[in-house]
């Protein structure tokens, strides 16, 4: 079933686990993410990248997305990932997505503050939630990290934004990770004791150590984003087909291993992070 942020996201704080965020890129990618919710009887969220919103992509992926959520048993939020601006923000409010992010964070704090609100407040109107970025999550080939989101910030931009959860930059990065990153747990717990226990985000989830995604969801992480080993599923899958002297040829066949290796994947995130049997 749809269902908005808002929704999955206190069934989250409620149960006191996390709720998985997979980035889908195409049909193929939404049917593995859809049967691994309905295997673990999970809530999750479906997210697209706002390029393939800002490029026609969104526009055909869009539906694929709104049929699985509507076919699903378990609850299933259409989320934009990393909406840097209004254009973005509003396609996907046409397009049908049910979980908005606005991400300001590579902007001047104030004006990340103001345009975050005035996407809040356009989102209102369709009882969507939103989630803001405070403290930029980079990438692993940044030469170094931006600075750690600091609880005073935090509590300040939650309040005057009104965001439904929030990223926050505690150890994590988007991309294949060279060594096993490290976060900074003790930081999670004071942010949430800052902003009130507001639901937090954790970005670029994939390659983080086990126990380390543990410690995050404990400390208050309630929605974690899992996208390159997504991808590395479903290519390295595909590229395996590709080898075999009797591949299959019709597109339709070729897909269904990469469909179930996509599966696999986050069938072993939804367990990890504790969503298995939630919905």
């Amino acid at each position: 079933m749809l269902v908005n942020l808002q929704t999955v996201l206190k069934m989250a704080e409620e149960g006191n686990y996390c709720i998985p965020a997979f980035n889908v890129y195409n049909m193929e990618t939404v049917m593995g993410v859809l049967h691994a919710a309905e295997e673990m009887h999970a809530p999750i969220i479906m997210q697209i990248y706002p390029r393939l919103m800002k490029e026609e992509t969104g526009y055909f992926l869009s539906p694929v997305v709104l049929a699985a959520a509507a076919r699903a048993s378990v609850p299933v939020c259409f989320h934009l990932d990393h909406g840097p601006s209004e254009l973005e923000t509003t396609r996907s409010l046409r397009y049908g997505a049910t979980g908005i992010m606005l991400d300001g964070s590579t902007l001047p704090f104030e004006e990340n503050i103001a345009l975050t609100k005035r996407v809040v407040d356009t989102c209102s109107y369709l009882d969507i939630g939103v989630e803001g970025e405070l403290g930029h999550v980079g990438t692993t080939n940044d030469a170094e990290m931006d600075e750690f989101t600091t609880p005073q910030d935090a509590k300040r931009f939650v309040e005057e934004t009104g965001v439904s959860c929030l990223a926050v930059a505690v150890g994590t990065a988007h991309g294949r990770y060279s060594k096993p990153p490290k976060l900074d747990i003790d930081r999670i717990r004071a942010i949430r004791e800052a902003t009130g226990n507001t639901a937090l985000v954790l970005h670029g989830g994939s390659g983080v150590p086990d126990e380390e995604i543990k410690k995050a969801v404990a400390a208050g992480i309630r929605k974690m984003n899992f996208a390159t080993d997504i991808c590395y599923a479903f290519l390295d899958t595909c590229l395996a087909e590709l080898q075999k002297p009797n591949r299959a040829i019709a597109v339709d066949n070729f897909m269904k291993k990469p469909i179930e290796a996509v599966k696999e994947f986050c069938v072993s995130r939804i367990k990890l992070v504790g969503a298995d049997g939630k919905a």
